[in-house]
């Protein structure tokens, strides 16, 4: 297996600009994302609030966009990239993250695939290589599309680090989830781990260049992708090798890399390299050597060990069925009744208020307000004295959120399709 490369540096909102377009070219990024191919910015949006680590911060957004058209790329071939699902709403966490303001200073498209894409039956995009599938087959016997766009394009991920309830940590290959595969992608939680490895096999298959800009400036351990813990670690990192990069990723929260099955089963699969020992760091060294101690999801919130019980535990047989079917709208509403009705207003508004008294919280909490050098943000501003949004703002936030996953259930819009 070619050894896998990742690069690391330490950064600060006065530099960060700088940092990113050094950590890309660290890792030859301008050799891996050919510049005649147009170029899918794959954000990420764990919740459509904004949580520190949850999301693509805007300052990696900018960073990354930034580098690019310094390097010569042509700005009409670079665009913003989002999927949706059906208890998160892209439009909002765009806005909410603060995502579109960057893609909107730069004049770049701005692509939601589910609005106006047309989609392909997996095995006309990738033929035979559909067989070699570990879990994907048995999961969707009758098979599943993937956007047509993406067939010749690269694909630029910008994840977070951050720990997961399915899979202990999230990152780069975790980012293609919600890209590649239709509405019901959640059918695939029980074999989450090798459908990674999967999707994996497609990104490689249709293409041109795949590359990862992770940032670490927040971090997140818990029960995550958005009931987390936020810690600041100034770090970021890049890849064209996501294996590697997600490997690295977890070493750095402290776990052994090989543990986790997705890094694992990839890197016997000759994927990417999980193995810590064969990868090259560049950049700064010292940083990767650092260990965090994350606990990952240990601690599980009551929504999350309700999914573990319905995906692996006691209720598998009750229930695990019923998600298959007409009824699965009920799991979505219990989503975003726990996470955006109780969890969001009542537990993360106190750490999102300390986050944001750091200095890359007073960075997003001015966002619009500033204007970086050539480096990066010198000011920050001023520490917020209270959220932008009221507890009774957050909770008619989360009403909306509510009747927006009801109304865009496949599983609803599928039946009054019919009618």
């Amino acid at each position: 297996m070619a050894r896998g490369k990742v690069a690391i540096l330490k950064t600060t909102p006065a530099t960060v600009l700088k940092d990113y377009h050094q950590l890309m070219n660290l890792a030859d990024y301008q050799g891996e994302l050919p510049k005649d191919a147009d170029t899918a910015l794959k954000i990420n949006i764990s919740w459509h609030h904004f949580f520190p680590a949850s999301s693509t911060t805007p300052w990696q957004l900018e960073g990354v966009i930034s580098a690019m058209k310094r390097d010569g790329y042509d700005s009409k071939l670079i665009h913003g990239c989002h999927n949706r699902t059906v208890v998160i709403d892209a439009h909002l966490g765009e806005r909410e993250n603060k995502q579109l303001d960057v893609i909107e200073a730069h004049g770049l498209r701005n692509i939601h695939l589910y609005e106006s894409e047309d989609w392909i039956p997996i095995r006309e995009a990738v033929g035979d290589l559909a067989d070699r599938f570990l879990v994907l087959n048995k999961i969707y016997p009758k098979g599943f599309s993937i956007p047509r766009r993406f067939i010749g394009e690269n694909i630029l991920h910008l994840p977070t680090v951050k720990t997961h309830i399915f899979t202990t940590t999230t990152g780069a290959m975790k980012n293609a989830f919600g890209g590649l595969l239709n509405e019901h992608r959640h059918w695939t939680h029980p074999d989450i781990h090798e459908t990674l490895c999967d999707l994996l096999m497609i990104q490689k298959k249709i293409h041109r260049g795949i590359f990862a800009v992770m940032d670490g400036t927040f971090a997140g351990d818990g029960p995550g992708p958005r009931c987390m813990i936020p810690f600041v670690k100034n770090v970021i990192l890049a890849s064209s090798d996501l294996v590697a990069i997600d490997a690295v990723a977890a070493k750095l929260m402290g776990f052994d890399p090989l543990s986790i099955k997705f890094i694992r089963v990839a890197h016997e699969l000759g994927l990417g390299c999980g193995d810590p020992r064969e990868i090259e760091i560049v950049g700064d060294t010292a940083a990767a050597q650092e260990n965090w101690g994350f606990e990952g999801p240990k601690q599980l919130t009551f929504a999350a060990r309700m999914q573990h019980e319905i995906y692996w535990g006691r209720l598998k047989p009750a229930i695990e069925w019923s998600l298959k079917t007409w009824m699965a709208p009920w799991s979505y509403l219990a989503s975003v009744a726990y996470h955006d009705l109780y969890w969001y207003p009542q537990i993360a508004v106190d750490r999102v208020l300390d986050a944001l008294h750091s200095d890359w919280g007073r960075l997003f909490h001015n966002w619009e307000k500033l204007t970086p050098d050539a480096d990066g943000f010198k000011d920050t501003g001023e520490a917020p004295a209270a959220l932008t949004h009221s507890k009774l703002e957050l909770l008619k936030m989360g009403a909306k959120a509510f009747v927006f996953a009801a109304k865009e259930a496949p599983e609803v819009r599928a039946r009054f399709h019919k009618r």
